[in-house]
């Protein structure tokens, strides 16, 4: 229902921005002019000036409404040019200068959507939207990070026990704004990273598995790297693992994201594995 009212919203608009147009099939403006409802033509309004405009017209406005004006606007909305100065304006880039995005618009629709989909990822909010898959030992926690994190807005992280745990959470595709069509015609790539650490005083391991699911929650693509293992007696650094799904196929509609650990020793408490900043992005093409 939502989307009919939008959809005849736009065409309102489409309709009133025509009216106060009036352009006559010549190309020139009609100017109305009185309450008399005559018009007088007046020169076309130069193509950089309507650029301009446009520029300053919400993204998604131009597209929905905007661009439904005339051939002439339509042009515009759809150049390569267009996108890429909306890019520049607004810091919008590649990661690589020397790279060219190729589709401008899509970059910069995908580059503005591009968030965290990984709720509560530094565990300020406890263990809120995390599912916890196994709680051995002593139980999953959350304390303050002992070492300090390289970005220093995160201070809290989750600590595992002697005891085998595992959390996940499971990101809805469609819920975060991208739907079937989206997924399966563009196939963007999807950005994995997870940040994990051990106690200098007993050795630990880290595991974590990331999996593209279909709409039935099965399987199409997995990232599951080999368990890391930190020795006793190490300097309790901060390790980053990443990974980008590309051209994992159609059907995509959840990702499933599983991490945890435990410790090596045995020791009662919580010496195992930390974790912290996780994060599940989807991204332009162009992508480090």
């Amino acid at each position: 229902m939502r989307s009919k009212q939008v959809k005849l919203a736009d065409k309102r608009q489409v309709s009133q921005l025509k009216t106060r147009m009036g352009q006559s099939q010549s190309g020139q403006s009609m100017l109305k002019i009185g309450a008399g409802a005559s018009y007088c033509a007046v020169p076309a309004v130069p193509e950089a000036v309507v650029e301009e405009i446009l520029l300053n017209v919400p993204a998604h406005q131009v597209v929905r409404v905007c661009r439904l004006v005339c051939a002439e606007w339509r042009d515009l909305v759809d150049s390569n040019a267009h996108w890429k100065e909306r890019c520049r304006r607004e810091g919008i880039h590649p990661w690589d200068s020397n790279i060219n995005p190729g589709d401008w618009r899509q970059f910069y629709f995908i580059t503005k959507k591009r968030r965290n989909l990984i709720k509560n990822p530094k565990a300020d909010d406890d263990f809120n939207e995390w599912t916890i898959v196994q709680n051995g030992g002593n139980y999953w926690a959350s304390e303050e990070n002992r070492k300090p994190f390289p970005d220093e807005t995160v201070t809290k992280c989750f600590v595992t026990s002697y005891g085998l745990c595992l959390k996940q959470q499971l990101i809805d595709l469609q819920k975060e704004g991208y739907n079937g069509v989206f997924m399966d015609k563009l196939q963007p790539p999807i950005k994995i990273s997870d940040w994990c650490a051990p106690r200098f005083d007993c050795g630990c391991q880290y595991e974590v598995c990331v999996e593209l699911l279909d709409h039935k929650k099965k399987p199409i693509s997995i990232f599951q790297p080999e368990k890391v293992y930190f020795q006793q007696w190490n300097d309790e650094p901060w390790h980053q693992m990443t990974h980008v799904f590309r051209e994992f196929g159609s059907g995509v509609r959840f990702i499933r994201f599983t991490h945890g650990g435990k410790d090596t020793q045995f020791w009662a408490g919580h010496y195992g594995i930390r974790v912290t900043n996780s994060s599940v992005e989807i991204c332009p093409a162009v992508v480090s």
